[in-house]
């Protein structure tokens, strides 16, 4: 395990986080917290597969649509996770603490934060894992 993948993972997220928060505020104003994160969630996760491709893993002898495939499963596994750490900050946490200033998306990038480490190694080892063939070569 390289640093500097993990630094261009932890940057390439970033912006990737950034890109979600962005199109889960723009989500909520037509609908409820709750589904603007899920509805957010495509709109980063194709931000963040094509980055993390091109300037994280080792991917470009792979095959595109099955890294896609892997990467979403990851993904669609740490969303329940951030959606849980997102809502309990925003729902209860906060309001116990008498906390209210942009409450909403502070929880969130919480949230989005929650599954780095968790995250970076299941997109190594699986979602841009090298195949049989590629492991030959």
């Amino acid at each position: 395990m390289k640093a500097s993948n993990i630094v261009r993972f932890v940057l390439v997220g970033g912006f990737a986080s950034c890109v979600n928060l962005a199109a889960r505020v723009v989500f909520n104003l037509v609908t409820s917290y709750e589904v603007a994160i899920v509805l957010a969630f495509p709109v980063a996760l194709t931000t963040a597969f094509a980055l993390n491709r091109a300037f994280v893993f080792d991917a470009g002898a792979g095959n595109w649509k099955r890294q896609y495939w892997r990467f979403f499963l990851v993904n669609l596994a740490t969303l329940a996770q951030i959606l849980l750490v997102s809502v309990a900050f925003a729902r209860f946490i906060f309001p116990a603490l008498g906390f209210r200033w942009n409450a909403e998306l502070i929880a969130h990038a919480i949230g989005l934060l929650s599954p780095i480490p968790t995250s970076y190694w299941a997109h190594k080892k699986y979602s841009f894992a090298a195949t049989g063939a590629q492991k030959l070569s």
